[in-house]
Parts: C-alpha cells; sequence; structure tokens
C-alpha cells in the first residue's frame, strides 16, 4: 500500500490513497454506503480536473476557488460539492496531511430548492395508468400510494421488506439502517395503501424469501431509484406532465400542511433533521392562505371594491 505522504512537509500527497482512507473512516462512523458513494464521487470529480491539487496548498487553494467559482453554477450543485469537499479537506487536517483547508470558512449559498405541486387531477389519472392486472403495474400503483400517504423518500420505500409493514397497526417501519438519516421512524398508512401492498404481497411466488423488497424487481431482485424514476417517466408521457419520484414526495408535504398538520409533524414524518427543508412547504402553503383570503374574505362584501381606499 502507498504511504500518503503529508503536504505540509513539501512533499505530495496521493489524493486516491487519501480518498481511500477516508472512505475507511466513514464506513466505520456508520455511514450509509450511498453517502460514501456521493463523497467518492465528487472528490475524485474535482481531483480529476485538477490532478495536481496537492502538490503544494497554493495549488490547492487556487484549484478549489477556481471549481467552484465557476459561472452559471447551480446553488445546489454548488452546495454539494463544497460541503462533500470541505468534509474531506477537514479529516486531510486532522490526519496532519495538509495545513490548513482553504474552503473550511466557505458558507453555503442561499438555495431555494425546487418543491413541486401536482394537481389532483393529474394524480388521479397517474393512478389510472399503472395496468393492476400484472405485477409491475400493481407495484408501481401500491409504490405511488405509500409515497403519496406517507411523503416517504424513494430509496427508503425501495428498501422495505415485509417485516416493516404492519397491516394491523396501520403502519410501515423505516428502521435506522434503511433511513436517510440514519434515524428509524414509524409512518401511519391508509387504508387504500394497506390493501394495495397486501395485494402485492400476495401475488408473489412462495419461492421468494420474506426480507425480498416489498417493492421489487419481476425476480424478486431490488428495484433501483433509477428504475423507478424510468417508470414514473413512462406514465409521465402518458399524462403529458412530468413527474419525478421525489415530486410525489413533495406533493404528500403541501397537501399534509394544506390538511391542517403543523410543521413539526411534517418534519417527523418526512424524516428531515431540522425545519430547514419543512419550511419550505410551510411557506408556500402561507401563500395558498394569502391566495384565498384574496377571494374569500367577508371585506369584500362588507367593502366594495369602488369604495375602498387606494392611498392613506
Amino acid at each position: 500500500m502507498v504511504r500518503i505522504t503529508q503536504i505540509k512537509n513539501n512533499k505530495a500527497v496521493v489524493w486516491t490513497e487519501a480518498l481511500t482512507q477516508f472512505l475507511f473512516w466513514k464506513k466505520a462512523q456508520g455511514v450509509s454506503e450511498q453517502t460514501r458513494k456521493d463523497y467518492d464521487q465528487h472528490v475524485r470529480l474535482f481531483f480529476k480536473r485538477y490532478s495536481n491539487s496537492f502538490e503544494t496548498l497554493d495549488y490547492l487553494k487556487i484549484n478549489l476557488f477556481e471549481y467552484l467559482g465557476q459561472e452559471n453554477i447551480k446553488p445546489c450543485t454548488y452546495n454539494n460539492r463544497l460541503v462533500y469537499l470541505r468534509t474531506f479537506l477537514n479529516w486531510c487536517v486532522e490526519q496532519e496531511l495538509i495545513d490548513t483547508n482553504p474552503v473550511k470558512s466557505l458558507k453555503k449559498r442561499k438555495d431555494e430548492g425546487r418543491v413541486v405541486n401536482i394537481d389532483q387531477d393529474i394524480l388521479m389519472k397517474l393512478l389510472t395508468i399503472p395496468n393492476k392486472d400484472t405485477f409491475v403495474g400493481l407495484r408501481d400503483f401500491a409504490l405511488i400510494l405509500l409515497t403519496l400517504d406517507t411523503g416517504i423518500r424513494p430509496k427508503e420505500a425501495l428498501a422495505l421488506t415485509i417485516p416493516d409493514f404492519n397491516a394491523h397497526s396501520q403502519e410501515i417501519y423505516i428502521t435506522s439502517e434503511k433511513a436517510k438519516t440514519r434515524v428509524s421512524r414509524t409512518l401511519p398508512i391508509s387504508i387504500p395503501t394497506i390493501k394495495a401492498i397486501q395485494q402485492l404481497i400476495h401475488v408473489r411466488p412462495d419461492a421468494w424469501n420474506v426480507n425480498a423488497p416489498i417493492f421489487c424487481t419481476l425476480e424478486g431482485k431490488a428495484l433501483n431509484r433509477h428504475t423507478w424514476g424510468d417508470r414514473l417517466e413512462r406514465y409521465s408521457k402518458e399524462l403529458g406532465v412530468h413527474i419525478r419520484p421525489y415530486d410525489l414526495r413533495h406533493t404528500f408535504a403541501l397537501e399534509y400542511i394544506r390538511n391542517g398538520a403543523n410543521a413539526l409533524i411534517l418534519q417527523k414524518t418526512l424524516g428531515h433533521s431540522d425545519l430547514t427543508m419543512t419550511k419550505r412547504y410551510v411557506a408556500l402553503t402561507n401563500n395558498d392562505l394569502k391566495k384565498e383570503h384574496g377571494l374569500a374574505s367577508p371585506i369584500h362584501k362588507l367593502i366594495p371594491e369602488k369604495k375602498r381606499l387606494k392611498k392613506l
């Protein structure tokens, strides 16, 4: 194994070896495989573009600022690059591979995010498209229902197994190993969702292991999120409306707030680690309230438009 030399002693650090050790460290922390892949991808992308970055601290600083300072870079892209690289470089400082982390003090850019709301008539039409006479169609129908019913993340839903489903208690249990935030949570589910999942389980071949994912392929293997995205893409073409897996989660969140749930309950249901993302849904529904107020306020009848004061 190649030994890492220290950039602080004016010797080049082998970034590939540093990354390998960093990923081992992340694994020991209990970080999910997908998160480790994300770290690997982002760090490799930077060093493939700027392979000389660990030769000197000046090279590292210049290359980082050039990479993060590219024009027309979206806030979410910038933030992802910053977070993954900053964490990796902080580890390098702790391991005394480099003296300082040039991006340690950089802050994230404000990202409004992308929140999608799908009209009710579109959702009703979407639910009619999957052919429930086939296993794949029944699976897709049940998965759409579950997402709209709970706001579960696509990856979390695809990892569910039969022991995670409790029809009697009307719950789905997301274990800490399957949760993105590594915090387990229990989600209540509605009767139509329960019936759809029960039907899907009922048609499974007896040869399949009980631990095979509920939402699996025709061979009983795990369905990945890209394949699920492709399935929704097919349905989107029939609808004439582009719908992605996360759009169903967004729609659940907005409707949940509109129907009376508070932000803290929504945060717990969605599995957010804090209220930052949850507040976006609340803000959007507040705009709904303003719009409805403008249409429904009794003041419109008490004081006709032409009699209102335009200026004080």
